[in-house]
């Protein structure tokens, strides 16, 4: 498991976003606050926060692939 902070702003960066990790066969989460959600889910995307940094969860151990693909999203 590994864990990243992101940020998405913009309904495009929403869009963008989701159809990115679609393509990953694990369980990715979206942490924001005391909320979990799935961040392969639009709706539970727009559910929270977007003006707030959120924390991702990959729960897997090889996110190489992973972070290339979000690195747009990754807060450095």
């Amino acid at each position: 498991m590994k864990e990243f902070n992101v940020r998405i702003v913009t309904i495009e960066d929403v869009k963008k976003f989701v159809a990115t990790v679609m393509g990953f066969n694990f369980d990715i989460d979206l942490i924001s606050g005391r909320y979990a959600i799935d961040a392969k889910s639009i709706m539970g995307i727009f559910s929270v926060d977007l003006s707030k940094e959120l924390k991702l969860v990959a729960h897997t151990d090889d996110t190489a692939e992973l972070e290339e693909a979000i690195s747009d999203f990754i807060v450095k």
